[in-house]
């Protein structure tokens, strides 16, 4: 997979994007800015089989290719579509993923990306495009780093390789607080495996649903903990 992380505008119907004043600002990956589903998580979603919450159409590449370092670019590089899609993956799949950088609107930064449920392999990274053809013969494949969290570099590039062997639903997201706010983020599936050890577990029958109100928003907490411990 490449995926690329930008800083992008949301198209603004009634005007267009270039006479639109206030043209909504967001962040992508691969072009999608991440919406979030409200009413249903993704993992209730996936394990009871509920349509609708989400879309497996996440692309393993971005729309268009283009200098994605130069601060040059055009109204189609800018605009983003948001959207909820999950990249699914097979139990025990090599995954590699190269994540580069972009200078789209200025704003090429170092993106923290930190992935849920995984620790994965720092293969390489490197600053520019990057370049599928030279850029792999100097990947650490002895000793790379192995961690949860990793900073695509500024107007660069990092890969990463892991085995998809924890079955679940996994979010992964910027971990800069705006940018994951405005769409930076996105999910894997990781099927089951060919036995319960290799499989999700059941959700414990006391879980809430997301429709139910937050405890903090509740005067007495005691009651509600209670009221779901019964349920």
């Amino acid at each position: 997979m490449f995926i690329t992380a930008s800083m992008n505008s949301l198209y603004c119907e009634d005007s267009g994007f270039l006479s639109c004043m206030e043209i909504p600002v967001a962040t992508s990956v691969n072009n999608i800015s991440w919406v979030n589903p409200w009413s249903t998580d993704l993992l209730q979603a996936y394990y009871r089989n509920i349509s609708g919450v989400y879309s497996t159409d996440f692309p393993d590449h971005p729309p268009t290719y283009y200098n994605f370092t130069d601060k040059t670019y055009s109204k189609y590089t800018v605009l983003t579509v948001q959207g909820t899609k999950v990249k699914v993956l097979s139990y025990n799949e090599s995954v590699e993923i190269v994540f580069q950088g972009t200078d789209v609107q200025g704003g090429s930064v170092n993106h923290p990306l930190h992935m849920h449920g995984y620790k994965f392999y720092v293969v390489g990274y490197g600053f520019g495009n990057y370049d599928n053809e030279t850029d792999p013969k100097g990947f650490d494949l002895v000793d790379p780093p192995h961690v949860t969290t990793f900073g695509v570099p500024k107007n660069g590039w990092l890969a990463i390789r892991f085995i998809a062997n924890n079955p679940g639903v996994w979010f992964w997201h910027c971990h800069m607080e705006r940018h994951t706010t405005l769409g930076m983020e996105a999910a894997f599936i990781v099927k089951n495996g060919d036995t319960a050890e290799t499989s999700i577990l059941e959700p414990p029958a006391y879980t809430p649903s997301c429709n139910v109100p937050l405890v903090s928003r509740i005067e007495n907490s005691d009651e509600f903990v209670e009221k779901l411990i019964d349920q």
